[in-house]
């Protein structure tokens, strides 16, 4: 594992303080808990790219021509 500097806003760091000491003993540290929420974001942010790029690839046609449309009209203008 690496170690790697933060900064953080006193009410979060208040928050994951609180956090920590109400979790169930061998989950109370403040670094465990960060990466669990990097996991758990990057996976939904993964997620969330994966599934932004099959509604692209699933309109890519139609937005092609609403594209070729539009640029049309600007040079008729």
């Amino acid at each position: 594992m690496k170690t790697i500097a933060i900064t953080i806003d006193e009410n979060t760091l208040k928050s994951l303080e609180e956090l920590a000491e109400n979790s169930v003993k061998g989950t109370r540290s403040r670094s465990r808990i960060i990466r669990k929420a990097i996991r758990e974001f990057v996976a939904k942010e993964s997620k969330r790219r994966r599934e932004a790029r099959g509604i692209l690839q699933k309109h890519r046609a139609r937005l092609a021509r609403e594209a070729r449309a539009l640029v049309s009209e600007q040079v008729k203008v």
